[in-house]
Order: C-alpha cells, then sequence, then structure tokens
C-alpha cells in the first residue's frame, strides 16, 4: 500500500526562490553563463571576529547539546540588543533561539493558530509566510499593497482585514520581497488601528532591520507603542546583517507564555540550534558593529545603480526601497509581448523563465510573492555582476515585440 501523504501538504507550495536558484545553479553546472539575482544572501563574508569565536568555541569543548531555545549567554546578548537597539527590554524566559528565523516564526504559528484562525499578510510578502499559517491549519489573509504606496499597508486596510477571527498580523519592516520599510509615523497609524483590537497579535519579523539607506531611522512596532508589548513577538537574527545566512541562528522576544511553548514545539522537533553558532552569534552580537557603516554604503550604491537602469528599460518600472537588499519592479508594460520565437509573456513566471532561458539571469516572479505583474531582484552581489545583468535585462526586453508603456 501506497503512502498517503498529510492533507495539509495540499495547502503547501515550493518555495520559488529556492527553486529558481536550483535552477541557475543547475545552468551553471552545465556550462551556461548565468548571473542569479535571486539568492537573499549577502556576499560579503562574515567578519573574521565571528569566525574567531566559532573557532575559539570548538577548540573549548562546546560541542555538546545546549538548553532547547538558546544558551543563557546568548539570551542574554539577545536582550542587550534589544535593549541598547530597540528600547525593548526582555527577560531570559522571554526570549527565543531557533534555528534561523525560519523556525522561530514556524514555531510560533504552530504554537498559537487553531483551525479557523485567521494571520494577515500583506502582500508581497515573503514566500514561507502563507506555507507556514497553512501548516499550522489556520487561513492566510491577503491584504494587496501597491507601489503608489511604496508597498505598505495601509491603516484603513489593516482595519478592513480584522474580524473576530484574526489571530496575528505578520508586518515585515524592511520587506522581503519589497524592500520597503515602515517610517516611526507610518508605524504609529498601524498601532493606532490595532490598539482598537486587543485580540489580534503582532508578528514583527525585523531580520533586514540594520539594512537602511538615505538616513532611514528603523524602529519596531512595541517600541512605538509600549501598550502593545505584551501582544507582540518581535524577530530578529544575525543571517542579513551579519552575513551569517549558513550559521542559521534567528531569535526572537515575545510574551513568556508564547515563548515557553514555542520551545517545547522545538524540543520536539530539532532540539537546540548550533552550539557553535549560538557562540558566534553571541560574539556577533556583543562586538564592533562598525562594519555594517560599509556594508550599507555598498548595498545603497548597488541600489541605487539597479534602480536606474532598470528604470531606463521600457516596460518596467522599479520603485527605490528604504531597506534590505532587494528590488520589486513591476513588468506590467512586458505582459502581452511576445519573444522573438513568437510566445507570449503572459505572466511575471513567463518573464522571469524568458530572462533566465534567453540572457541567463535569474530572477524570481512576483507571483511566488503574492504580488503580480513583478519581479524581485537580489543585489547583494557585486556590482560588475549587477550592472551586467541589468544591461542583460534591457537586451532580453528589446527583443520583445509589444512592450507597452511603463507600469507605475
Amino acid at each position: 500500500m501506497s503512502l498517503v501523504l498529510a492533507q495539509r501538504l495540499s495547502k503547501v507550495k515550493a518555495s520559488p526562490t529556492l527553486g529558481i536558484t536550483k535552477l541557475a545553479l543547475e545552468l551553471k553546472a552545465q556550462g551556461k553563463d548565468v548571473i542569479g539575482l535571486a539568492a537573499g544572501e549577502p556576499d560579503f563574508d562574515t567578519p573574521d571576529f565571528i569566525k574567531d569565536a566559532a573557532i575559539a568555541a570548538i577548540k573549548a569543548g562546546q560541542t555538546k547539546y545546549t538548553a532547547v531555545d538558546g544558551t543563557p549567554a546568548l539570551k542574554q546578548a539577545i536582550i542587550a540588543k534589544f535593549a541598547r537597539e530597540n528600547g525593548l527590554t526582555y527577560k531570559p524566559s522571554q526570549i527565543t533561539v531557533g534555528t534561523g528565523g525560519k523556525q522561530v516564526i514556524f514555531n510560533a504559528m504552530m504554537a498559537s493558530v487553531s483551525p479557523g484562525d485567521e494571520v494577515i499578510i500583506p502582500t508581497p510578502y515573503w514566500v514561507s509566510y502563507p506555507d507556514m499559517v497553512n501548516l499550522a491549519e489556520g487561513t492566510p489573509v491577503f491584504v494587496a499593497t501597491t507601489a503608489a504606496h511604496n508597498f505598505k499597508l495601509n491603516p484603513a486596510d489593516l482595519e478592513k482585514a480584522i474580524t473576530p477571527k484574526t489571530k496575528w498580523i505578520i508586518l515585515n519592516s524592511p520587506s522581503n520581497p519589497s524592500g520597503a520599510a515602515y517610517t516611526r509615523a507610518e508605524l504609529r497609524a498601524l498601532a493606532d488601528v490595532l490598539l482598537r483590537h486587543p485580540h489580534v497579535q503582532i508578528l514583527t519579523d525585523d531580520m533586514y532591520e540594520h539594512l537602511v539607506y538615505d538616513d532611514f531611522e528603523f524602529t519596531t512596532i512595541a517600541q512605538i507603542e509600549p501598550a502593545l508589548y505584551d501582544r507582540t513577538l518581535t524577530v530578529n537574527g544575525v543571517s542579513k546583517a551579519y552575513s551569517m545566512t549558513g550559521w542559521r541562528i534567528g531569535y526572537a522576544g515575545g510574551p513568556e507564555t508564547l515563548i515557553k511553548k514555542m520551545g517545547e514545539i522545538q524540543g520536539h522537533s530539532t532540539s537546540n540550534p548550533c552550539s557553535i553558532s549560538q557562540a558566534a552569534a553571541v560574539a556577533a552580537l556583543n562586538g564592533d558593529q562598525s562594519f555594517l557603516k560599509e556594508w550599507v554604503k555598498a548595498f545603497q550604491a548597488r541600489r541605487d545603480l539597479v534602480v536606474e537602469m532598470l528604470n531606463q528599460i521600457p516596460g518596467i518600472s522599479c520603485p527605490k526601497p528604504e531597506g534590505a537588499f532587494y528590488v520589486y519592479p513591476s513588468c506590467a508594460g512586458i505582459i502581452g509581448s511576445k519573444t522573438p520565437e513568437g510566445k507570449t509573456i503572459a505572466s511575471d513566471e513567463d518573464f522571469a523563465t524568458y530572462l533566465l532561458q534567453s540572457e541567463g539571469v535569474a530572477v524570481v516572479q512576483g507571483s511566488g510573492f503574492g504580488l503580480s505583474p513583478a519581479f524581485r531582484i537580489s543585489y547583494a552581489t557585486s556590482t560588475d555582476a549587477l550592472r551586467e545583468a541589468c544591461t542583460r535585462i534591457k537586451r532580453a526586453c528589446e527583443k520583445l515585440q509589444g512592450v507597452g508603456s511603463k507600469a507605475a
């Protein structure tokens, strides 16, 4: 008798970012000249002082199991970080550490969401949010944003989406995939709505906190409105700011009851995150942060280059984001055009496939992030590669027949 898979999996889709990255790697292995702009991973190396801390931990024999949801040393470093940078005060019992921010969010959904519970997710969204909600047997409720409003959730739209069944809202600032970051005033307006609905919990994904540009001031919602502190899970990690994607450390601060249950779930799934990675994360959070200024400067220059070049391409319109290392251009003017072979570009997925096959540029289609027609580019790669990729995208678009006007 063949295995019957769980029904809950019928609502789960494979990650489009991982899918396009896998395809690009396969083409490279075949000898194709491919520029990958799909992966959300800084091209900078992990700073030496962090690597040195990991080596020291190995030599000191820190290679055994740790507490399920984080070592005392790492929890103290996280507490200090939240106090120093966000004005948030937590106890160790309010802190959890997981194998990346992804596991932390997954644990939160599994610990709190029941069948029928609704989770509000603004679009475009990080690809994993809806699937995590589905796996927890909840219902994702999508609220569209627009490029005209810089891909930020409108308070009136949030108010409209809240029902008695709403359990969570997920906020992500700066955003993956759009790079949009909420100002203090914009968070204040959302907080005012949420104050009127005390049954709604807030999960804020602040993973790109340190990657903001043009003197943008990052704030997080519990910092803006202390009355929401007891209802907010503030998620962060070391992957993006410290270029530690492979080390797999994410963390959160939040209500003690929720944190405890998240730890219990983790205890029956993966148990503790890697002991060596935790030691490295302590060094990252407690160490010299000055290198971030150079990284942010480099990312900002890359952002400006990509935005400028893409906006010169007929059929493409690219807003300038406040943070992260992504742009989310509209390709509405491309839809309906025909390739030199006569194939119609009917969707942003068609366009992404066309770019990869015709010019060897790997981008991710907007449909994977819940807002089309668009595509995501990660500019966390070299300036030369970005310049060449944008040149190729322009060349690919110039080959198309019937390209429309730029879309806002």
